[in-house]
């Protein structure tokens, strides 16, 4: 089946800048759905790859894994979407379907690895990788697209697909529920999602920040409290009071100060430091029988059931929208935590 060149913009090299690439996509097999993307959110992640931070960038990369769109063609075995449907593709765009994980719908811990979004080997079309939605189109099997609800702002959605799910996951399968005290460490795309959530759910929410400057944002996003973590008798006076804590830092930190934080039988989820953390004390969790666990972004069938929530409560991301030609600049400014909450890239100024 002869594939389609379309527009994008992607990175050559670790050193080099985003710029204009001419890619290529499937033609549309009978499980796939075509996409035209209207809009494409930017991670941490998306840098992270293009910048080899992690070591494993395969170069052409295209970034972004917070993709929206219309749906434009579908394969004749697909029953779930059809032309015009608003949709979504998070961070996955396949995996096995067959080992443990994928049968319990999880799929971001298949066995044989997912398939992401980009820089994944790209079972399709031999030899190549995945590439990403910052480009025109997209073509997915209908197993990983998402159905959007159609009463959330579209470019304020995109988000959702990642920072949403990531801390959406954790809440959901820690069952955290109205009245419990939850904490919320840092205030950037995750954690302003994190607070959002936690405080939909019913539970009394307190932002945990080292800035103070960020208590009012805080407030208006949805935390009941604010809690400065550098402030020793604020600290104290929230000694063991937590029975969940999301912890967003995206970095190595001391984990002593937060782990005391919580309740006896209480749990701490990382969602944000992929990368080692400075030594802790046994006894932070030894006293009290707590619990550190970590939680990577959620299977489709979770998502869906993020993004239904959403729909219910009218929960979107906080963005600044940019144009493509802006990505650049737009990096600078993440790596800098100068963007409130999200960028989002409108497409239009790809096409």
């Amino acid at each position: 089946m002869a594939s389609t060149t379309i527009k994008a913009y992607g990175a050559t090299a670790s050193t080099e800048a985003l710029k204009p690439l001419d890619i290529q996509r499937r033609a549309v097999g009978a499980d796939d759905v075509k996409i035209d993307i209207t809009y494409c959110g930017v991670c941490h992640s998306d840098i992270h790859t293009v910048r080899n931070d992690w070591k494993g960038s395969t170069y052409p990369v295209v970034p972004g894994h917070e993709i929206i769109g219309r749906v434009v063609e579908v394969g004749n075995g697909v029953n779930t979407y059809k032309v015009g449907d608003l949709v979504g593709v998070g961070c996955m765009v396949d995996s096995c379907q067959t080992c443990s994980s994928c049968e319990q719908d999880l799929e971001q811990f298949c066995e044989k690895r997912a398939t992401f979004t980009y820089n994944s080997p790209n079972k399709h079309m031999e030899g190549t990788q995945t590439y990403g939605g910052y480009s025109t189109a997209v073509v997915v099997d209908e197993k990983f697209v998402l159905s959007i609800p159609e009463n959330l702002d579209e470019a304020a959605t995109a988000p959702l697909l990642c920072a949403g799910v990531t801390t959406w996951s954790p809440l959901s399968h820690w069952k955290v529920k109205k009245g419990d005290k939850v904490g919320v460490i840092g205030l950037g795309g995750l954690g302003h999602m994190g607070v959002k959530f936690a405080n939909a759910l019913g539970a009394h929410v307190v932002m945990i920040t080292t800035s103070p400057e960020k208590g009012k944002d805080a407030k208006r996003l949805g935390a009941h409290e604010v809690l400065v973590s550098k402030d020793q008798d604020d600290m104290k006076k929230h000694q063991g009071s937590f029975d969940f804590i999301l912890n967003t830092i995206p970095v190595g930190h001391e984990m002593d100060p937060y782990l005391g934080l919580l309740k006896i039988d209480a749990t701490m989820v990382l969602v944000g430091a992929v990368e080692p953390l400075k030594p802790f004390h046994g006894g932070s969790v030894i006293m009290g029988r707590k619990r550190i666990a970590g939680s990577l972004i959620g299977g489709i069938k979770e998502t869906q059931e993020m993004l239904d929530f959403c729909g219910e409560h009218n929960i979107t991301s906080d963005i600044e929208l940019i144009d493509m030609q802006d990505i650049n600049t737009a990096y600078e400014r993440v790596t800098s935590n100068d963007v409130k909450y999200r960028f989002v890239i409108d497409m239009k100024s790809l096409k």
